[in-house]
C-alpha cells in the first residue's frame, strides 16, 4: 500500500468538488513473484524480508495453504542508487 490520498489534506477541495477527487489510483499495487519453495509453507502472520525488497508480512485473510500473499511491511532504501547518481552529477 501506499499513501491513500495525492495530496496532504484530500479534504480541502473546491466547494461542491468531492474530496474523493484526491484518491491515489497507486495506493494499492499487486504482483506477482517467483519465490523458493519454502515460502509456499509461510503462515498467515509470519514476517519475513525478501532480498532488495523490504520486509513483509503473510496476510492473516487473504493467505491460502501454499499460497500465501504477502503485505509489504517496509522497503529498503535503494542506497546505491543514490550513490550511483551523485557519481554522475
Amino acid at each position: 500500500y501506499d499513501r491513500l490520498f495525492k495530496t496532504e489534506r484530500p479534504d480541502h477541495v473546491p466547494e461542491g468538488v468531492d474530496y474523493k477527487v484526491n484518491l491515489n489510483p497507486d495506493s494499492l499495487k499487486t504482483r506477482t513473484a517467483y519465490v523458493e519453495p519454502s515460502v509456499a509453507n509461510t503462515r498467515a502472520g509470519d514476517r519475513c524480508q525478501f532480498e532488495r525488497k523490504g520486509y513483509f508480512f503473510a496476510d492473516p485473510r487473504d493467505s491460502a495453504p501454499g499460497q500465501p500473499v504477502f503485505n509489504q511491511i517496509v522497503s529498503l532504501k535503494d542506497t546505491l542508487a543514490k550513490i550511483e547518481n551523485k557519481e554522475e552529477g
